[in-house]
């Protein structure tokens, strides 16, 4: 039986909070043919999904270690939107610690540094008004899900779960930058995580490749996806270079 062939690159996209693999199920479509697109799920996604969602951060880098594991080898790299920039970011410190593979490349979007004192970041908290409100505003919720008292019912658990992981992160100090290259996303309206609030990612990689802002809010990627697609591959290719450069020399 002929073993298959492994991808040129495996490219991983985690959702927001209360997200899904739904919202970027357009994303593989618009990578080389030769990656591999996968969009992981948290638990608790969907009503068919009976586990409930994890409100704690090493609890859900456990089960993405344990459930990816794996597919953590070769040319790999990884991407994450909101609370998905968490998850990207903590990854791939926890596979530095562990002395193993590390990605190639990393993307973090719409995903400030540590929360200043006093902001008042506390949506999980919310009355169901205001935060159907909040997300409203925020946008990448389904109208449906908002707008239908028994769907909020079913899907306000695990979107304030993911509020709070989101929301009370709190990271170790890094002893020394990253040696992965990183790239920063952001929408240039995006009142979750404004710019400003993007630019300490800088000292956290040997390699910062810079801030890539796209007009729109927090979910400036919609409408816009070719666009952020192609500034991904840049991005991968100019890591990819990097990683290539040592050995050349040698």
């Amino acid at each position: 039986m002929r073993k298959a062939e492994e991808p040129q690159l495996r490219l991983f996209v985690f959702h927001h909070s209360g997200g899904s693999h739904l919202m970027y199920r357009d994303w593989p479509a618009c990578f080389p043919a030769g990656w591999d697109v996968r969009i992981p799920d948290a638990p608790g996604r969907g009503p068919r999904d009976e586990r409930p969602a994890m409100s704690d951060t090493g609890a859900l880098l456990d089960y993405f270690l344990h459930e990816l594991d794996t597919r953590l080898t070769g040319r790999f790299a990884f991407f994450g939107h909101s609370m998905g920039g968490l998850v990207a970011y903590e990854l791939t410190r926890r596979l530095i610690d562990l002395g193993r593979t590390p990605p190639v490349w990393l993307g973090v979007s719409a995903r400030g540094t540590l929360l200043p004192d006093g902001d008042p970041a506390g949506r999980h908290l919310l009355s169901d008004a205001e935060l159907r409100r909040e997300l409203v505003a925020m946008g990448g919720t389904s109208s449906s899900v908002l707008d239908h008292d028994e769907l909020w019912e079913l899907f306000s658990p695990t979107i304030r779960a993911d509020l709070r992981i989101s929301e009370t992160w709190r990271t170790k100090p890094l002893t020394a930058p990253l040696p992965v290259p990183l790239s920063v996303f952001g929408g240039t309206q995006d009142h979750v995580a404004p710019p400003h609030r993007l630019d300490g990612w800088a000292a956290a990689s040997e390699h910062f490749l810079g801030l890539r802002l796209f007009d729109g809010g927090h979910f400036y990627f919609q409408g816009r996806l070719p666009e952020v697609a192609g500034r991904i591959q840049d991005d991968v290719r100019r890591a990819l270079l990097l990683a290539a450069a040592p050995s050349e020399a040698a």
